[in-house]
């Protein structure tokens, strides 16, 4: 009991120390909640006119819901960039040679990233409802919506925890900008399967991403979702996923941070 204790305090300081390198760089923090908003925009104004909707609809209520998720996906560029960029200044080995938790790094890393996350969807809700979107099947379902975004997103944390401490440093950043854009725009969240060639639609319906988007769709009230399995089941898909990515990132990061140095 003792041990959790020291573990949980560690990681509380932890997350203390992230949330104040944010503020005191606020530049940065307004350049990472802005430009989701001005891909919302841009996407909604600028080709939302050309859109489809499969079923009808409008089209920025339909891709409101998916740059929700895209957020939560670019947000693993963030933890990567920060755990890569200690690592390679030198503070994960300081802080490996302090009396403190071997998980409070990773687990204060992960709580800050969080908090973010909250942050930045409050944002993109106002945005969203700036521009047309809203609500339409009540609170509990739209919360329930955002708890599968903050899952998604708790999972792709341990993914970037893990990726920032195998990188040699924070500029192979775009090596993972190669991996995740890719798999954030081959999704529904700004096009549906439907209209893609079936192979590349068949992809993009069991993309992990999907899964949240849809299911969000379906909560949010935003309109039809599809008629695939994947598409049917979009709520239980957008648990399983996160859950096995983070089943299998969060020990693999907490196993490497022990290994480093060795």
């Amino acid at each position: 009991m003792q041990t959790l204790r020291w573990a949980v305090a560690d990681g509380r300081t932890l997350t203390g120390r992230a949330l104040a390198h944010w503020a005191r760089k606020p530049g940065e923090m307004a350049v990472a909640l802005l430009f989701p908003v001005m891909v919302v925009l841009m996407m909604g104004y600028l080709f939302g006119g050309q859109m489809e909707v499969p079923g009808g609809g409008d089209y920025r209520e339909f891709l409101v819901p998916g740059m929700f998720a895209l957020t939560m996906v670019f947000g693993v560029e963030t933890t990567f960039a920060a755990v890569a960029t200690d690592a390679a200044k030198g503070v994960t080995d300081r802080f490996r040679a302090m009396p403190m938790s071997a998980s409070a790094v990773v687990v204060g890393r992960a709580v800050a990233d969080m908090l973010h996350s909250v942050v930045v969807l409050a944002v993109m809700a106002v945005c969203g409802v700036l521009i047309g979107w809203g609500v339409h099947d009540g609170a509990g379902p739209a919360a329930a919506a955002f708890g599968l975004l903050l899952l998604l997103r708790f999972s792709l944390v341990w993914l970037g925890v893990y990726l920032g401490l195998v990188a040699k440093g924070p500029e192979s950043v775009a090596v993972v900008q190669v991996l995740v854009w890719p798999v954030g725009f081959l999704s529904s969240a700004m096009a549906a399967p439907s209209t893609m060639p079936g192979w590349l639609g068949a992809i993009a319906e069991w993309n992990p991403m999907s899964a949240t988007v849809t299911a969000c769709r379906d909560l949010f009230g935003d309109g039809p979702t599809g008629g695939s399995w994947a598409a049917q089941h979009g709520v239980l898909m957008a648990v399983v996923w996160p859950l096995l990515i983070a089943a299998v990132f969060a020990p693999l990061s907490i196993r490497r941070y022990r290994a480093l140095g060795r």
